[in-house]
């Protein structure tokens, strides 16, 4: 898909450069490359010379020319072999060597790097993701600068053109979610559900609604007794009477949405019902929080002690808010002990859950774009899974 170039993105960018008086960006990482550039990279050898003045210089891979070409925001692309007969070192040294070409071409000074950047989205290759190492930010003999900061002040507000591709993503992860449900059925194992839904994303999101290329999902898939934070889906069954919990993240060309959906296949237990009653109450007041000026740390807050009020103090043990954009998880991040407010634009994933020892519990979540007066909710699937009906 072939998005017009994003300028009021570009400008912002382009402004927190020239207050760090930046003569260029270079950006490896793949969401930062389809961020300023519309492109979504293969392998995470390609490499994007963004400067303060002028056109971007695109670094890829000889066998992604025209998906370049077609897709980004680019006219100067240049090409790198992955396998050349006299050079026997990984591909992405001779996009380098192209990119720190280009900056003595510009005659760049002072260079913005990723530094710090703890995390990127995928290329298109998932399986294997390509990751910096010393040599990549030894070579630039320039003036250095840490750049991930500003990258992130830039991603934090989402254009126009951003929310409508994150709308594609929600819509989609919205449709897969109704045909699992709709399949579900006491017995299956958790594992099948999770394939059902990231088969149901790959095959259908692949051309969908003819603007998107590529549609990828990832999922965590619990139920009943198995439901617990940060561990693998597994070949436990799906149990009739209390929920299956999926943990999902589904990217459209690039953009992202992350969320945790729930289903059950017979009548919720009241112990779930209880649970259940109480973690809306959380979340609506979560959701009655977001809107321009509000504080991120009172956000924690907020969560943590409604959370505390229902009986679960002290969880729960992830996150409960972070941004959503060309990563699932991007600043900014809300914490008791942190800083910031809200900020029209944004777009955040709420995430209240509460988890039973041993096993079992709930979590909610869905993205917010933060809007003049409140927000609005991209995803339509019913949080009260209750409400649900087959």
């Amino acid at each position: 898909m072939s998005w017009p170039r994003d300028t009021a993105k570009l400008r912002r960018v382009r402004e927190l450069m020239a207050e760090q008086e930046l003569d260029a960006l270079v950006v490896r990482a793949p969401d930062n490359i389809l961020y300023l550039d519309s492109y979504w990279c293969m392998k995470g050898y390609d490499v994007l010379v963004f400067p303060a003045d002028g056109e971007p210089v695109l670094i890829v891979l000889e066998p992604q020319l025209e998906e370049a070409r077609r897709t980004s925001w680019t006219q100067d692309i240049r090409t790198f072999a992955g396998y050349h007969p006299d050079d026997p070192r990984p591909p992405w040294y001779r996009s380098l060597d192209i990119a720190v070409g280009v900056l003595k071409e510009l005659g760049a000074h002072r260079v913005g790097l990723e530094l710090s950047q703890g995390t990127q989205a995928a290329d298109l290759m998932v399986a294997e993701p390509t990751v910096f190492s010393q040599p990549w930010f030894d070579a630039f003999a320039n003036e250095v600068i840490d750049a991930s900061g500003l990258l992130a002040t830039a991603r934090a507000i989402k254009t126009e053109q951003e929310v409508e591709r994150m709308r594609l993503a929600a819509e989609l992860a919205a449709e897969a979610m109704e045909h699992v449900r709709d399949q579900l059925r006491p017995g299956m194992k958790t594992s099948e559900v999770g394939a059902m839904y990231e088969a149901y994303v790959h095959s259908v999101g692949v051309g969908y609604q003819g603007r998107v290329d590529m549609a990828r999902a990832f999922t965590l898939v619990w139920s009943g007794p198995g439901i617990r934070t940060f561990t693998a889906t597994s070949d436990a069954h799906v149990s009739a009477d209390e929920p299956t919990l999926l943990e999902i993240w589904v990217a459209t060309d690039g953009y992202w949405c992350d969320l945790t959906k729930n289903a059950c296949p017979g009548e919720l237990t009241g112990e779930y019902d209880s649970l259940l009653d109480g973690l809306l109450t959380v979340y609506q007041r979560a959701i009655e929080h977001l809107r321009p000026g509000a504080s991120l740390p009172e956000l924690d807050r907020l969560v943590r002690d409604g959370i505390g009020e229902i009986g679960y103090p002290g969880q729960p043990s992830h996150p409960i808010a972070h941004g959503v954009g060309a990563r699932a998880h991007e600043p900014p991040y809300a914490h008791q002990a942190g800083t910031g407010e809200l900020r029209e634009g944004m777009v955040l994933a709420v995430e209240p859950g509460c988890y039973w020892p041993g096993g079992g519990g709930l979590r909610v979540e869905d993205n917010f774009l933060i809007t003049a007066d409140g927000c609005e909710q991209l995803g339509r699937y019913a949080d009260d899974f209750r409400t649900v009906h087959r």
